[in-house]
């Protein structure tokens, strides 16, 4: 691999970068398993005016095709999983005139063969340098072009005689599907009252992409893809969200003074002349697919602005009076507010959940209520600050939903409630507590619903983690007993991967029982328990009932004290596994918490099968992320040379900012990681409770990758910033 790579950058040292051509606008995708080699082609992709994307293998690379619709694939044949003839054929199934060049380092001319004959446009053996690669890139694109291009002057042509062409004809003639296939589907659903297409929609022989392009095709109408497409926001001057939502229509652009909308249906010519109608303008269409539109919908800024008139109707009674002392809750003057303060509460809520927030944060100062969401980790405003005069009635809404003490206000309060949104139930966590100004509330959102449906494709390799340190973590979490640590702090995903590691090893063989404070997503297949203290369930009198229960593998949700911590090491040492958490600041810090809990060091370190200490990173939003040239100042800050730096043309990318990351840069977060192997080195060093100094160079001796260093090799990959790194990490 090394020399492999070697060859690689001495090839394409030699050759000089080439100019600027038309087609540095197209997206392309790099996918390889071989990260240095995946890095290499994506520095000399973006160096060459691209916009490129990466996956390390085959099911990311189809999540990315799906969510980016890239003009170019290029794609790695040999993959652990799925191999690139498996990725190519599905790649086929999503986005049909997406070009794939398939890349390997076998030179046979089978698997050439094979790639060209199921859809692939090119094949690039391995070793290449910058001008074969660049040169296969440029002629796939090209040929792309004129094929588009061949296919919009069919548009035309089949424009004059609309409705001639049968839309199974169209189907067949793209590719779509066989006529063998239109006619056993159609002749087992003869007596249904559907259109064709909708027919072998229903029956997955085509996608609904490939239904949108063949109705635009037969209609002689272009089809667009509206990812990533945001309505612009003087569309919505003249044009109601609400109205666009009723009839499922995207105002698109305007031509010739017509207003061109995206509709999923160009048959529907009834309710084209309803909306020229509504809206007095001729109106063109185009053909989108009905789930992008109600995406592009949902992305809009519908909400924003229903939010932005809720809090307008109440800055309008800032002025008039002010209130002074402290002002006596009644049900009367609740009941004045309750409409309004509703509305308000609710469209709160309903915007946090459109953001992705996880928590809604209230807070009130002397004049103002102030509104945050926390998304990706990190607070933003929500709104413009409110009269400080609703806050008593914004809190009591909250109180009444979560079935609190409307009239105490001196001490903390804790409760939960629950909504539906479009057949989909949400859990809410609220925790009121008073200041100085009133009371402030924090309120955490559980979309079980979501999380649960992740929980089924939930890998520990879609969390992050450095192929070194996954390795490694897996081994762990397959052994027979023994315990698994994950430290961090609150919010740093230790669940999500605890989660993650049990889903991977979750059979019916075993015994799984977990116990948490409290059970925030569901697992199927274990038995899960929520702590209450209240009642005297604590976690080290529920871990005691566990193991009566005969469980094989065990998650407790926090150990916090020194009895839950015995039991913890004891059951790991009796023939169990142990999942579990402990708040630290690294690996290392994890020792001496527990030797303070007073467990001895002997049993802790017999138990332990592995430390991992984790953070979360935001990672940069793939719509607007562009390179950016760093000062010497911001380098040197992050504990890099800037002259290395510049020496071997490292790139760093931001985000610019834009709808899709609510103009932050970023989206989503992954995980750093810090993994302590307990080598026999190792754990007698910790018997001889040596210093913590010398433990962490005997570990980085034997490979271990420190949290900075995780967090710098997304930074130096694109996935992430330095600032963010800097952020989330110390410069060693």
């Amino acid at each position: 691999m090394e020399d492999n790579l070697k060859t690689y950058e001495e090839k394409s040292a030699s050759v000089e970068p080439a100019p600027d051509t038309a087609d540095e606008k197209a997206s392309i995708l790099v996918v390889d398993d071989e990260r240095d080699l995946l890095a290499l082609i994506s520095k000399i992709l973006t160096s060459s005016g691209f916009s490129v994307l990466s996956a390390s293998n085959g099911i990311d690379a189809l999540e990315k095709v799906k969510e980016a619709s890239p003009d170019l694939v290029l794609l790695d044949y040999m993959m652990p999983g799925m191999n690139g003839l498996d990725v190519l054929k599905e790649i086929k199934k999503l986005r049909s005139d997406t070009a794939v060049i398939i890349i390997t380092g076998r030179g046979s001319e089978t698997t050439a063969a094979d790639s060209i004959k199921m859809g692939a446009v090119g094949y690039i053996p391995k070793p290449f340098n910058r001008e074969s690669l660049l040169g296969a890139v440029r002629r796939a694109l090209s040929e792309r072009k004129e094929r588009l291009e061949a296919e919009d002057r069919e548009i035309v042509k089949i424009s004059r005689m609309v409705g001639k062409q049968r839309i199974g004809d169209v189907i067949t003639s793209k590719g779509y599907a066989s006529p063998a296939e239109i006619e056993n589907v159609l002749g087992a659903a003869k007596n249904i009252d559907k259109r064709v297409g909708q027919v072998l929609l229903e029956a997955g022989v085509i996608s609904e992409e490939q239904l949108a392009r063949s109705l635009a095709f037969q209609h002689g109408v272009k089809f667009i893809n509206l990812f990533n497409f945001h309505i612009e926001p003087r569309f919505f001057e003249t044009i109601s969200y609400e109205l666009m939502d009723r009839y499922q229509f995207v105002p698109y652009e305007e031509e010739g003074g017509r207003l061109i909308i995206a509709v999923s249906d160009p048959t529907n010519i009834i309710m084209v002349d309803e909306l020229e109608l509504l809206l007095g303008r001729p109106l063109g269409i185009c053909v989108a697919t009905k789930a992008a539109i109600a995406e592009a919908l949902k992305r809009s800024e519908g909400s924003q602005r229903v939010l932005k008139e809720v809090t307008e109707e109440f800055k309008l009674h800032l002025v008039k009076e002010t209130d002074e002392g402290e002002e006596t809750l009644s049900m009367d003057r609740l009941g004045e507010e309750i409409s309004p303060i509703i509305k308000l509460v609710d469209t709160i809520i309903f915007s946090a959940l459109q953001k992705r927030a996880s928590d809604i944060h209230i807070e009130s100062d002397e004049m103002h209520v102030i509104v945050k969401y926390r998304i990706d980790g990190v607070l933003y405003r929500a709104m413009d600050p409110i009269d400080a005069r609703f806050q008593t009635n914004i809190i009591s809404r909250i109180k009444i939903m979560s079935e609190l003490d409307i009239a105490e206000r001196r001490i903390p309060q804790d409760g939960r409630f629950k909504i539906k949104l479009k057949d989909k139930k949400i859990d809410f966590r609220v925790s009121i507590m008073p200041s100085i100004f009133g009371e402030d509330v924090v309120i955490r959102i559980l979309d079980k619903e979501s999380i649960t449906a992740d929980l089924h494709e939930l890998r520990l390799d879609r969390l992050g983690y450095s192929e070194n340190d996954l390795k490694r973590f897996r081994k762990a979490v397959l052994e027979p007993y023994g315990m698994v640590l994950v430290t961090g702090p609150t919010g740093s995903g230790k669940t999500t991967t605890l989660y993650a590691a049990i889903s991977e090893i979750n059979t019916t063989e075993d015994k799984m029982i977990t116990i948490e404070d409290p059970v925030e997503y569901q697992l199927p297949g274990v038995v899960q328990i929520p702590v209450n203290e209240k009642k005297g369930l604590t976690f080290a009198r529920g871990l005691r009932s566990i193991l009566r229960h005969d469980p094989d593998k065990i998650l407790v949700g926090e150990i916090r004290d020194p009895e839950t911590a015995q039991i913890a090491v004891a059951a790991a040492l009796t023939g169990h596994l142990v999942f579990t958490t402990v708040h630290a600041n690294n690996a290392f810090d994890v020792i001496g918490r527990f030797t303070n809990m007073g467990v001895e060091p002997y049993n802790f370190v017999s138990s332990l099968n592995c430390i991992l200490a984790q953070r979360l990173v935001r990672m940069i939003c793939q719509s607007c992320k562009r390179p950016v040239k760093l000062s010497r100042e911001v380098i040197a800050d992050s504990g890099l040379d800037y002259d290395d730096v510049v020496k071997k043309g490292i790139v760093f990318y931001e985000g610019r900012g834009c709808a899709e990351c609510n103009g932050t840069g970023y989206k989503g977060r992954k995980a750093i990681t810090e993994f302590l192997d307990l080598s026999d080195r190792i754990k007698e060093m910790m018997l001889e409770r040596r210093p913590v100094s010398e433990l962490r160079k005997a570990a980085l001796e034997e490979g271990m990758s420190t949290l900075r260093q995780s967090a710098l090799q997304k930074a130096l990959a694109g996935e992430t910033t330095l600032r963010e790194i800097n952020r989330v990490t110390f410069v060693e």
